[in-house]
């Protein structure tokens, strides 16, 4: 997550907990003037439109007064999905031997994105094999990561 998104999940994250559900990450989107806040819940019960309506209300008066994004922005609720997006080491590991998409802040032997399987998490290295070849990938370098859903 980048350090806006890590702020806005921060804020958020004792109300979401407190309405009996987890915090799997937020996504904040900048391309231009447009920006666009992705709320990620999850419940071992399953996610309803009714849970995404709930925190939607409480996140949105918390935002109101922190304000920590500047402008105008859409706030989007919903589950992570099948293809679900990783934000932390913990979702990592609880996907290891999953195939991801990664895409790199930076490039890693010329190359930002990778598509390969979780074959070992050590630290905050997520090791991953691309049609054999095997790369070391920094938790911290990471810009975005997603479960493939086959």
């Amino acid at each position: 997550m980048n350090s806006g998104a890590q702020k806005v999940a921060d804020l958020i994250e004792p109300t979401v907990e407190a309405l009996g559900l987890d915090l799997w990450g937020v996504d904040l989107l900048q391309q231009g003037k447009f920006t666009m806040l992705r709320i990620y819940i999850e419940s071992g019960e399953g996610i309803t439109v009714d849970d995404c309506e709930k925190v939607s209300r409480q996140v949105s008066a918390i935002l109101d007064v922190e304000d920590p994004i500047s402008g105008e922005y859409t706030l989007e609720v919903s589950s992570p999905g099948l293809d679900r997006p990783l934000f932390k080491m913990s979702q990592f590991e609880e996907f290891a031997d999953s195939e991801v998409d990664i895409k790199m802040r930076s490039p890693i032997d010329g190359r930002r994105k990778f598509k390969g399987r979780i074959t070992k998490i050590d630290g905050s290295a997520i090791r991953i094999d691309v049609d054999g070849t095997v790369y070391d990938l920094d938790h911290s370098d990471i810009d975005k990561a997603s479960v493939v859903f086959r």
